[in-house]
């Protein structure tokens, strides 16, 4: 899709039309994560309570990398493509690809030293803290490739192509699971890896989808033509996208950590609460990729939109996508909410798991329009290059659910908990759209020259 088509034609039609590429490959995706826990399981109890235990870091890099900082190089890419600064967009590609790979590398370092000790914070230990240090050694290999693929995913974005960045990402999913499955299990008479084998599924997926990508970015429609030694690095050039990058990422660890909250408020009611609680909490991160599909594409119709000078046309785009977010979300919400067990009866026919599963979807249900309304405001504010609204209602998120959780004490009913995580929705959603309505939102000042002489 043209810039010119992002800047000029129908919102509603054109956001739709970047919107449902990004959506369908996002739940395929999320569909085909599920099938590898699946057959992690085949492996036995100790593999999959490996995997649990190094999870979190992998998710981590995933939102730090895509919807983080990818926010941030969307933002900056479609920003300078609506102001008609060329240059400008291929000097940022350099940059982006700097930050990239630089923090694909300090995180594997990182994760490669402190792994251990964390796996063995979060409760590890004996045989299932041996199998998650071999599954993370290997699988910590494909972080630099996930920062530079998803990077590269970002700039395509930034250029309003939704099409091949949603490709690349059912295709990667898809490889992931078919290497890591035939290579853990010992599938076509390959020898039986085990967990080296599930982690080296995703070790070849994204290093061979980085490079196909890298190869595309160079000679495709994008045409950036990434050359680093034509481009002088410039710290403005860094900050037009940390300043959206960085500061985005406290959302997806304030993200984890209302989740890690949540759970341990609910643990001290029993194993049938718990159980309900992740029953219900799984549909809520199976809800974040609609939202998140619908918000990636608002990005570069944000950006483009300011970059050319047009702020009104930027919060109408904004607005629409929080809208159709809202509703998309709002209409699972009502179904669970009049009929909990479409969702929760796929999972358990525990009479006690049941009952709280349906009062947590009945209690949390009303959240999700509000939900999606703030995280798809999130991304359109990454478009306008003006993330601290969305941040700020983030914080104040986690903030209620756990001050007043831990107010309300071992002694309340898991109905007032999960009350608590519905209402804290709502409050994010609400105080999002605030943030967004009275942000200032213009242009960035030009940044000039690029290249070096």
């Amino acid at each position: 899709m043209t810039a010119a088509n992002l800047l000029q034609g129908s919102i509603l039609r054109t956001l739709l039309r970047l919107a449902v590429p990004n959506v369908f490959a996002m739940v395929a995706a999320t569909a085909v994560g599920i099938g590898e826990t699946l057959y992690v399981g085949l492996l036995g109890k100790i593999p999959l309570a490996a995997m649990a235990l190094v999870f979190p870091f992998v998710i981590l890099m995933q939102m730090f990398s895509a919807g983080a900082m990818g926010g941030g190089v969307s933002s900056a890419i479609s920003r300078a493509t609506g102001a008609r600064q060329p240059q400008r967009v291929q000097a940022l590609a350099v940059h982006a690809l700097c930050i990239g790979v630089g923090l694909g590398l300090f995180f594997t370092v990182v994760l490669w030293t402190a792994g251990p000790a964390l796996f063995q914070l979060l409760g590890g230990r004996g045989e299932v803290l041996a199998q998650a240090r071999i599954y993370g050694a290997w699988v910590f290999f494909a972080v630099p490739a996930l920062w530079l693929f998803n990077t590269l995913i970002s700039l395509i974005r930034g250029s309003g192509d939704m099409r091949v960045p949603s490709v690349a990402i059912l295709a990667v999913s898809l490889l992931q699971v078919a290497i890591g499955a035939t290579l853990g299990l010992g599938l076509a008479g390959v020898p039986r890896l085990g967990m080296m084998g599930v982690a080296l599924g995703q070790v070849i997926a994204y290093w061979l989808a980085a490079a196909v990508l890298w190869f595309y970015v160079q000679g495709g429609p994008t045409r950036m033509r990434i050359e680093p030694a034509g481009v002088r690095l410039q710290w403005p050039l860094f900050q037009d996208i940390l300043r959206v990058g960085a500061l985005a990422c406290l959302s997806p660890l304030l993200t984890v950590g209302t989740v890690l909250v949540v759970t341990s408020l609910v643990a001290v009611h029993g194993n049938d609460a718990l159980a309900g609680y992740g029953i219900g909490a799984r549909l809520e991160f199976l809800l974040v990729p609609i939202a998140f599909g619908v918000g990636v594409a608002a990005v570069p119709m944000v950006g483009m939109a300011i970059g050319a000078g047009d702020v009104a046309r930027a919060r109408r785009v904004a607005w629409t996508g929080g809208a159709v977010s809202a509703a998309l979300l709002g209409a699972i919400g009502l179904v669970v909410i009049v009929a909990p067990d479409a969702w929760a009866g796929w999972f358990t026919t525990d009479a006690g798991v049941l009952q709280h599963a349906r009062t947590y979807l009945r209690c949390a249900g009303a959240g999700f329009p509000f939900l999606g309304l703030g995280l798809t405001l999130y991304f359109a504010a990454q478009g306008a290059g003006n993330v601290l609204a969305p941040v700020a209602a983030a914080c104040l998120r986690f903030l209620v659910v756990l001050v007043v959780g831990r107010a309300l004490g071992a002694g309340s009913q898991p109905w007032m908990l999960f009350s608590v995580v519905g209402g804290a929705m709502v409050v994010y959603g609400l105080l999002t759209a605030l943030g967004v309505r009275y942000s200032a939102w213009g242009p960035s000042p030009s940044i000039i020259p690029a290249r070096s002489s």
